[in-house]
């Protein structure tokens, strides 16, 4: 259970990104977060992985409250988020398994863990095949399939998605959402911060629409023009 009470996250007088936000998404939700261009979508999600903190209110997850959290709880708290992010991240001079085996590589895991875990994700997000190419050669949609595998790395209870369909065509963004369902269906918690309304209306799932930082709307269904 991910809980917001009244936060709020201003960057300054002028520049405040949410207002008195309260939100509850059970364990196991997929929930569509929308809004226009600097509606607080990617700081709240900033904010549930303590990239951000907020400026008042509380931020409960699963019975932890992280809204003053200490730094180093930061990294365990981390290990229990995925992220992933609309231009990828890779690292250029890794191959696309070795960019998954990295990120497990600095969080300490032995390497009989990295060697055993990062062949079941490549097959997991159906990239086995492509485990030794360079993100170079990977397509658009293939990179973001690597980095999914890499925020999966220590099978995180929560995924944050921020635009992870922003740099890819139709079929391939399709391609990304089916696969957060997938994801989803095994257990992990998603939350998907989105301004591709035919993503949200496809999936008929739960959707959260943001407006000058508060919450305007919060429902399953229906039909949106973002």
């Amino acid at each position: 259970m991910i809980q917001f009470q009244n936060v709020s996250k201003a960057y300054s007088r002028e520049a405040a990104a949410l207002h008195e936000l309260t939100l509850e998404v059970p364990t196991g939700d997929f929930v569509s977060i929308v809004g226009q261009s600097g509606a607080g979508k990617s700081t709240l999600l900033k904010l549930i992985s303590a990239e951000e903190r907020p400026s008042a209110g509380s931020i409960v997850i699963d019975g932890w409250n992280i809204t003053r959290i200490k730094k180093w709880q930061v990294p365990h708290l981390r290990r229990q988020i995925g992220v992933i992010f609309q231009d990828f991240k890779l690292l250029p001079k890794r191959r696309a398994y070795e960019n998954v085996a990295f990120a497990m590589e600095v969080g300490g895991a032995p390497t009989r863990d990295i060697r055993e875990t990062v062949p079941h994700i490549m097959k997991l997000v159906n990239l086995t095949e492509r485990a030794t190419a360079y993100p170079h050669e990977l397509s658009g949609g293939e990179k973001q399939r690597v980095a999914i595998a890499r925020a999966l790395a220590y099978k995180p209870q929560i995924l944050l998605a921020d635009e992870p369909t922003g740099n890819l065509d139709a079929l391939h963004s399709w391609d990304i959402v089916q696969l957060l369902i997938k994801i989803n269906k095994l257990g992990t918690t998603v939350l998907m911060a989105t301004h591709n309304d035919e993503i949200v209306n496809a999936l008929k799932k739960r959707v959260v629409t943001l407006n000058k930082g508060k919450v305007v709307a919060d429902k399953k269904g229906g039909t949106y023009k973002l």
